[in-house]
């Protein structure tokens, strides 16, 4: 009789492991609160309207700087004389059209936060809890997967659980007997996540997801641009009343990068961000950082240098020296992908193909020349 109630409670407590073991873990309760402001002395709104800003104007005077005092002239694309012989915009006339269009963009933004819903935090934990649950129930799917190239996860599980007890409940199919919590609302044991799986998912809740979110945001920032900037060289009206103005800047320049026409500034710049953002379902705060990297990578691109410790410049093909093709009369038809990558280019067949070297010293002798002409003539008075 004694043997007999032994052995029934010994199954029943091997049963209850199993059933631990076999079961998902619970999901934590959480409650939400409003996120806290990113900086102490300035709310979350506003920074998302000027900070944005800060970087174009940031990024600009860096180059600025370099351009005034020619600090790095080998890697100049251009020469000075042709910045003041081809353009046919004055700097005041670039800067009061960038303001104009950052005004723009500074109350669009403003329309954007508006509509955007209050972002929270305290949910953090429970969104890992979910994807580690989702890891582990996909390792259901590893001894029939093994199965199939001739592997029995089963055996495999077995040899190595006293050596590596955590891969073997991967093998067994997220099999864990040995990881379990006390509830400690309920007062029972409970299943536990392994520490890979949390690990595992605060990687694809903080890294992955917002990774993608970004990727998805370039990509429709990217499509967008490529189309309407397009459109605007081939349809005669458009490219006359709004894109000529941009490319008044031959050799482009830092701060020159937002100098548009205002239609023209809203529908591809800010209108093109703004549906990027939505279409990516970004956080406020995710959008805020995407909007300030697209800012600063614009400007980059209109830098007018080709620097080799610029990592703007080497994350992609899409560079300066790509862009400032696109700004020469005989590339003018080409490189029209911006501001990220050259994806479209590529596939439309609109990349420019072949050396430029000659074409670039080509100007860069018609501007010397002209610049000797205008001595002569001035010495000559």
């Amino acid at each position: 009789m004694g043997f007999t109630d032994i052995t029934t409670g010994q199954t029943m407590a091997m049963m209850a492991n199993t059933t631990i073991a076999s079961a998902l873990p619970p999901l934590p309760a959480y409650e939400t609160r409003p996120l806290p402001d990113l900086l102490p002395w300035i709310s979350d709104f506003w920074l998302s309207l000027i900070l944005p800003h800060i970087a174009y104007w940031v990024v600009s005077m860096f180059f600025h700087i370099i351009d005034t005092y020619d600090l790095f002239p080998q890697y100049r694309l251009h020469t000075p004389e042709e910045i003041s012989q081809r353009n046919l915009a004055s700097r005041y006339e670039v800067a009061r059209d960038v303001l104009l269009e950052q005004a723009i963009q500074i109350g669009t933004s403003a329309v954007l936060n508006l509509l955007d819903d209050q972002q929270v935090t305290g949910h953090e934990n429970y969104e890992v809890a979910v994807w580690a649950t989702r890891i582990r129930l996909a390792q259901r799917g590893l001894p029939t997967i093994l199965g199939l190239v001739g592997l029995n996860a089963g055996a495999l599980s077995k040899t190595i659980a006293g050596s590596y007890p955590l891969l073997a409940g991967a093998l067994a199919g997220g099999f864990y007997p040995s990881l379990f919590e006390l509830d400690n609302m309920a007062g029972t044991a409970v299943p536990a996540f392994a520490s890979w799986e949390i690990l595992l998912a605060r990687f694809i809740y903080w890294i992955v997801l917002p990774g993608l979110k970004f990727c998805l945001a370039a990509f429709v920032l990217d499509s967008w641009q490529y189309l309407w900037h397009r459109a605007m060289h081939m349809n005669k009206w458009m490219y006359t009343k709004w894109h000529a103005r941009h490319h008044r800047l031959y050799v482009p320049y830092a701060y020159g990068a937002l100098y548009n026409h205002p239609v023209e500034g809203f529908v591809l710049d800010t209108l093109g961000a703004a549906i990027a953002y939505k279409c990516a379902f970004m956080t406020s705060r995710e959008g805020m950082f995407f909007f300030v990297g697209s800012m600063m990578k614009t400007v980059d691109d209109h830098c007018g240098y080709a620097l080799p410790w610029d990592p703007l410049q080497h994350i992609t093909s899409n560079n300066a020296a790509y862009h400032d093709i696109h700004h020469q009369s005989w590339g003018i038809k080409t490189n029209f992908s911006q501001p990220f990558f050259t994806t479209w280019d590529r596939i439309l067949g609109t990349m420019w193909k072949g050396d430029t070297s000659i074409k670039y010293e080509r100007t860069r002798t018609a501007a010397a020349n002209k610049k000797g002409v205008k001595g002569e003539e001035l010495k000559d008075e």
